[in-house]
């Protein structure tokens, strides 16, 4: 079990994260309205443009809100007791792999063989 310092530490990390996101969401959200006008204004061609990068924009924002449920999932594992416990084989996880992904919710073997099996975005999952 992590000791109390280590829990702490990372909890304040996923607080931290946490406030970086919404605060990353919400300034992406401001912006919608000004790029929905200025893209009526564009000529044919750039409106193709302003798309993919609407569409990219949305897939970013798509990855966000997931990193954000993660952050919160890992918030309720700390309050609840569970944090740091692999979901998969219920092991510690490495406090190495918390530092470097606070959010982690199983260990590096159990991470790989969902991976293997889901895809690259099973790591939200």
């Amino acid at each position: 079990m992590k000791n109390e310092l280590q829990k702490e530490s990372l909890k304040q990390l996923l607080l931290a994260q946490k406030v970086q996101l919404l605060d990353k969401m919400a300034q992406e959200r401001g912006g919608k309205n000004s790029r929905a006008e200025a893209a009526a204004e564009l000529a044919p061609a750039e409106q193709s443009h302003a798309q993919n990068i609407t569409e990219r924009d949305t897939a970013l924002q798509e990855h966000d809100i997931e990193e954000l449920e993660a952050t919160e999932l890992a918030l309720m594992r700390i309050t609840q007791g569970t944090y740091g416990q692999c979901l998969g084989c219920e092991t510690e996880i490495p406090i190495t792999r918390l530092l470097a992904f606070p959010s982690a919710m199983r260990c590096i073997e159990c991470q790989t063989v969902l991976e293997k099996a889901a895809g690259p975005n099973a790591a939200w999952h």
